[in-house]
């Protein structure tokens, strides 16, 4: 008699296999490109001061523009992705958002650089609302704090190579050029993201329906600790944008008086957080979030305080401490984020980073605020206090009880 065969679930990717390998190419890439393609302008601020004759808070909104329309349309991207697909989505939203960082080149004035600024972010939503659902649904759990530390990695690295790139470019050639030569470079990106990418095997579709989107929001808003980690992520990432959006302007003032090609080597201090975001995806992974998250935490606070000096040297150690510890906190809090949230698992990730994204609109134009009128002290005074907070709710983390079986 033919015994019927039964067809089993595909197994997920794990550590070591080739589809392991080229989901971690793509998902560095994909991550490099967003944060590339969305901080690129940070150095530039007082360039964009300068010719369009700004104050530093309203340069600023070159990137708050960018990353306040990101944080609004991660919600309705992380919907989209549930319908159509995440590869699809993540794809498109990269190619879209590298033609319009091409497109800034050619703006006339700064209106027109905030239009598109705000498009960018938009599209770029496709790739953050979807790129950790995508890893939870794929990735074998044990090699998932991996998976993430290394796409946050990307991020890393492509927020420093953005930054650097930029700002060398700006000072040998223009601002308009750098934009463009970043736009053309996140395109080949783009393209290597769409060859390597492993298709979505554990993706089930599901139908759009705005009633179904507001449950599912409310439903992680009841958790007992997803909400924390929203807010964490509103801190944590709202300090790390206010220190290098204002950073800038501090030493390029007539105390430190470096140039703006020497104040962007500041950003390679990004390499930190490639280290950092592996390094304590594996410790949390060895030895549980709850006992390290807290710790980097800490060690951010370290860092800001160590920028009230006058020494040049402290202040780096002090940017290279605060780099490291919110590179490891951000890793920690978005895989403890991936492995609590039940379905719909794309909307938390997404409900996540729109207060991740939101904290760097938000705090950091309220930094630029206490610059102009406090100076660094202002802006230190702020980021303490909501480290200080953040602290606090990591110390709640640690006793958060584990999700029902």
């Amino acid at each position: 008699m033919e015994v019927p065969s039964i067809a089993m679930p595909s197994a997920r990717i794990r550590a070591g296999t080739r589809e392991f390998r080229k989901s971690n190419r793509a998902m560095f890439l994909g991550g490099f490109s967003t944060f590339a393609l969305l901080y690129c302008v940070q150095p530039l601020l007082p360039l964009f001061a300068r010719e369009f004759a700004l104050s530093p808070m309203q340069s600023s909104w070159a990137l708050s523009a960018s990353t306040g329309a990101l944080a609004i349309c991660l919600l309705a991207a992380s919907a989209a992705s549930d319908r159509i697909g995440r590869r699809g989505l993540m794809c498109l939203a990269l190619i879209v958002s590298a033609v319009l960082n091409i497109a800034c080149a050619l703006v006339h004035d700064f209106a027109q650089l905030l239009v598109l600024r705000a498009l960018l972010g938009l599209t770029l939503a496709g790739v953050p609302a979807v790129a950790l659902a995508y890893l939870g649904e794929e990735i074998d759990p044990p090699s998932l704090g991996y998976a993430i530390g290394l796409y946050i990695a990307g991020t890393a690295l492509g927020g420093m190579t953005g930054r650097v790139a930029t700002a060398f470019l700006s000072d040998y050639l223009s601002w308009r050029a750098a934009m463009a030569i970043i736009g053309c470079a996140t395109l080949l990106a783009a393209a290597e993201f769409w060859r390597s990418l492993p298709p979505s095997r554990h993706f089930k579709p599901g139908v759009l329906n705005p009633q179904a989107l507001l449950s599912g929001a409310r439903q992680h808003f009841q958790d007992g600790g997803l909400p924390w980690f929203f807010c964490l992520a509103f801190l944590l990432m709202g300090c790390f944008v206010s220190l290098y959006n204002y950073l800038g302007f501090r030493l390029a003032d007539a105390h430190f008086g470096l140039s703006h090609s020497e104040v962007s080597l500041i950003f390679a201090l990004y390499l930190m957080g490639m280290f950092s975001s592996v390094w304590m995806g594996r410790l949390a992974d060895r030895f549980g979030r709850r006992s390290v998250l807290w710790t980097v935490i800490a060690v951010m606070l370290a860092g800001l305080l160590l920028t009230l000096s006058d020494s040049l040297a402290l202040i780096v150690a002090g940017i290279a401490l605060f780099t490291f510890g919110f590179f490891g906190g951000h890793s920690i809090a978005s895989s403890w984020v991936g492995r609590r949230a039940r379905a719909p698992a794309a909307l938390a990730s997404a409900l996540y980073l729109s207060f991740y994204y939101l904290g760097s609109s938000l705090v950091g134009s309220f930094s630029g605020f206490m610059w102009q009128s406090r100076g660094w002290d202002g802006v230190v005074a702020v980021l303490s206090a909501c480290l200080a907070l953040s602290l606090l709710v990591a110390l709640r983390l640690r006793k958060l009880a584990p999700l029902a079986a």
